[in-house]
């Protein structure tokens, strides 16, 4: 009896300790990125927030300027990378930068429309909607200077731009037209311009937040997904949505905000290598985001995804239907404003 009971009692501690040594062997989604170099001789340290997972290129970025960063600075400043919501959602991180206790965020664009409305001129349809209209923008500094300006009221400095992708519909049954797109409810990221826009084209939608997601497309809740293609397959969203009508609308972007006055106290040397390193490596990423896309495309039409194009005239059609927004937005970005990005980019 004495020996039973020895036995059931080893067996319970072996028990109770199993989902420790689990947890304790769980896979940490960073390792790959770990920094090669001790950060904790730095003098400066700059913290720099993100929601996503640096698989996506428009988000690695942010590994990629901390180590060139830190090799330019002789060690001096350490760009503190945290993606992955480490730091929380994205509202929340937008007011933690405002205060200081972020000193640096890379927020998607449809968040950081929230913080000035002329950074949401990136969201409105077929205005920015190309690889190539992005690269120009970035570039002239009458299109450039004035929205990377937009956010100095907030204590923000924009400092350049990364992105994820080209947005379209992932759904659960082929959308080919825009009578197939009214039987199709959307989610939409949490913001002003997205429902002004899903409203004017009359389709059909549901704000959610984006760990929400996974489910409502499982139940039905949902049966389309305004994302992007690179987004939507990394993440799994295609096992369930098998078509992607490529929209085209517009580039999903992430917006390299810094605390005004944490970067003001910085040493002038190094805020030429931190405003350097970000304009370089942002860069050299939105060319890798260029070619992600062709390979999650490719890699996605190989596992079975019907990639769809909407025609000339549907396109026509939603551009005509959006005049309200333009309209709308453009007096909250700058009716002037917006005419030239128009213009210059070849609307």
């Amino acid at each position: 009896m004495k020996r039973t009971s020895v036995l059931i009692a080893l067996l319970v501690v072996v028990l109770l300790a199993a989902p420790s040594f689990a947890a304790g062997k769980k896979k940490d989604p960073l390792a790959a990125w770990k920094p090669k170099f001790d950060p904790s001789g730095a003098k400066y340290t700059y913290i720099l927030s993100n929601i996503s997972h640096p698989v996506i290129e428009g988000i690695a970025v942010g590994y990629r300027i901390r180590d060139a960063v830190w090799k330019k600075s002789g060690g001096r400043l350490y760009v503190d990378f945290r993606p992955l919501a480490q730091l929380g959602g994205e509202k929340d991180v937008i007011a933690k930068l405002k205060l200081g206790a972020v000193q640096g965020m890379m927020a998607s664009s449809v968040a950081a429309a929230n913080i000035s409305d002329r950074l949401g001129i990136v969201n409105l349809p077929y205005v920015v909607d190309t690889f190539d209209k992005l690269e120009k923008f970035r570039n002239d500094p009458d299109l450039w200077v004035p929205y990377s300006n937009s956010a100095q009221n907030q204590g923000l400095l924009v400092a350049d731009i990364t992105g994820y992708g080209t947005y379209g519909w992932a759904t659960t049954t082929p959308v080919r037209n825009l009578a197939d797109a009214k039987k199709v409810n959307f989610r939409i990221a949490q913001a002003p311009v997205n429902a002004d826009i899903y409203k004017a084209w009359g389709l059909k939608f549901t704000v959610l937040p984006w760990p929400d997601v996974p489910q409502a497309l499982q139940t039905g809740v949902i049966n389309g997904l305004d994302h992007t293609a690179i987004v939507c397959n990394i993440t799994k969203k295609f096992t369930i949505a098998k078509y992607f009508t490529e929209l085209n609308y517009a580039q999903g972007l992430f917006i390299h905000l810094i605390n005004k006055r944490w970067f003001n106290k910085l040493p002038k040397d190094l805020q030429t290598i931190l405003l350097d390193t970000i304009k370089e490596e942002s860069a050299k990423t939105r060319e890798l985001t260029r070619k992600q896309q062709a390979d999650q495309i490719a890699k996605a039409k190989a596992a079975g995804i019907e990639f769809i194009t909407l025609s000339a005239a549907d396109k026509a059609e939603l551009i005509k239907k959006a005049q309200p927004v333009y309209a709308k937005w453009g007096k909250k970005i700058g009716i002037d404003y917006l005419a030239k990005v128009r213009s210059t980019l070849g609307d």
